[in-house]
């Protein structure tokens, strides 16, 4: 189909199949950039990466399936099998790891590192997960920062939380404003808000309790 495109470069089969004036892209494995009509400077290595990809452009993508579903978001990077793999409009996402983010379709500058990180996540948006699981039950919240495994993990609609360290505010759901660092501090917590919770284990009962701050393990 490639008509007026310039500068691209496309290595297996269908790889940038529908191209027609796109530019400087590098497709390369099996249906890589496959849909591409006019969008210019992505770089798509894997089966099926950026597959779907019409118009988005400065887009990586490098992995199998890897924003298979993009369609006109930009400056997405996605690095892993199935990273960003349902994004269609959201962009300025950076994800590296296998399903991290994979059922983001319009969430916008996400940062999520680590298996499964932000995997329910839809349209939440400038969130930041470090860790396996960090935020894996995200769909609709936004400005959350969970760093360490299982971090915030049942977190589904709770906004601008920081957790830092492996099991924080994990069964937290939709509180929001709570600041906790330490290991497992406000395990428990589920809609309490506005806690602060320093040392590990700390304020690790709290279920429904705001306002509250704890200095110190346990």
């Amino acid at each position: 189909y490639n008509t007026t495109g310039q500068y691209n470069n496309a290595i297996g089969a269908s790889a940038l199949n529908k191209n027609i004036a796109g530019s400087c892209n590098n497709a390369i494995g099996m249906y890589a950039l496959y849909n591409n009509l006019s969008a210019c400077y992505n770089n798509a290595i894997g089966w099926g990466a950026l597959c779907d990809n019409t118009t988005g452009t400065d887009n990586n993508a490098l992995g199998r399936c890897a924003l298979y579903r993009n369609t006109t978001g930009g400056y997405n990077t996605a690095i892993g099998p199935s990273a960003l793999c349902s994004n269609t409009t959201g962009g300025c996402n950076v994800v590296m790891g296998n399903q991290s983010l994979l059922n983001n379709t319009i969430g916008n500058f996400n940062i999520a590192l680590g298996y499964n990180t932000l995997g329910a996540n839809i349209s939440g948006s400038s969130n930041t997960a470090i860790g396996c699981g960090a935020l894996y039950n995200n769909t609709t919240a936004s400005s959350n920062h969970a760093i360490g495994t299982g971090a915030l993990y049942s977190n589904t609609t709770g906004a601008s939380n920081i957790a830092i360290g492996g099991g924080v505010l994990r069964t937290n759901t939709t509180a929001s404003y709570n600041n906790s660092i330490g290991s497992s501090s406000l395990y428990y917590n589920t809609v309490g808000c506005q806690n602060n919770a320093f040392g590990s284990q700390a304020l690790y009962y709290n279920t429904t309790g705001n306002g509250n701050t704890a200095v110190g393990r346990s």
